[in-house]
């Protein structure tokens, strides 16, 4: 469902009704007579769907965390804030960006229209900016030929199901996280696609390596081997772009992750 179309046209109608309302039907009431139903549900609406649809496009949006490719950053049932001009200015619905500010950098946990169904939104982890050469091979990931730094953790324990995975520190620029890994799970990529500029990558049984193309982005899931991200499904294009994850806000099993985000 595209939310954002939805709630331009609810914006459209409402201001249409609001614009007849003040400029020539409100003059030919009695002062004092009850408003007209289609005053009353339809144009009195039109402040609060005018400040949602601002908010919103330009300023901030809210997502919930649907899987857990994400673990151990994000777990299922976050609910989280999505900057939406920290990489700039974009035209709501075409997602068109008219002003330029920030470029995403390695480390950031950024929302996008998945490049196969554009319809759907997806959070994952930048680890590769254009003109980059990712490189997983064996599980250890390397950017332009540098290993990303990385320290071993305790082992994670997932309490839903009760299992354990191998859990790292890594930084990637200057944000540092956590990352998943499971010693049982193959390293080579069994589902990779036919995705635009996939000459720009090579695979074999120790895993993938990928230059970068440029205006596009290498996106991976912090829980490594339960995320289907840019070795399967390839590269994410600029204009695919929603913004940047900073913020939880809600969590209804535990109320203690809101506000964190590490």
């Amino acid at each position: 469902m595209n939310f954002a179309l939805i709630l331009f046209v609810l914006l459209l109608v409402t201001g249409l009704l609001y614009a007849v309302d003040v400029l020539k039907c409100r003059k030919m009431r009695t002062p004092g007579s009850k408003e007209p139903l289609w005053v009353e549900w339809g144009a009195s609406f039109f402040p609060v769907i005018l400040v949602v649809f601002v908010l919103r496009s330009f300023l901030f949006e809210p997502f919930k965390i649907p899987s857990g490719s994400m673990i151990p950053t994000l777990l299922v049932g976050d609910f989280i804030l999505v900057n939406k001009f920290t990489y700039g200015i974009r035209l709501p619905v075409i997602n068109k960006k008219i002003i330029s500010l920030n470029d995403p950098q390695r480390g950031d946990v950024m929302v996008f229209r998945y490049p196969e169904d554009p319809s759907l939104d997806y959070i994952k982890r930048v680890v590769g900016v254009p003109g980059d050469t990712v490189s997983y091979q064996h599980k250890q990931l390397t950017v332009n030929g540098q290993p990303v730094a990385t320290e071993k953790l305790n082992d994670y324990l997932h309490p839903e199901r009760l299992y354990y995975s191998e859990q790292y520190k890594a930084r990637l620029g200057d944000v540092e996280f956590r990352y998943l890994n499971d010693a049982d799970a193959p390293a080579f990529i069994p589902d990779a696609t036919r995705f635009p500029f996939r000459e720009n990558c090579t695979y074999n049984a120790a895993g993938v390596t990928c230059k970068v193309p440029a205006g596009h982005y290498f996106m991976m899931g912090d829980n490594r081997d339960n995320s289907r991200d840019s070795r399967a499904w390839g590269f994410v294009p600029e204009e695919n772009i929603v913004g940047k994850a900073f913020f939880i806000w809600l969590n209804f099993s535990d109320l203690g992750r809101i506000g964190s985000f590490k």
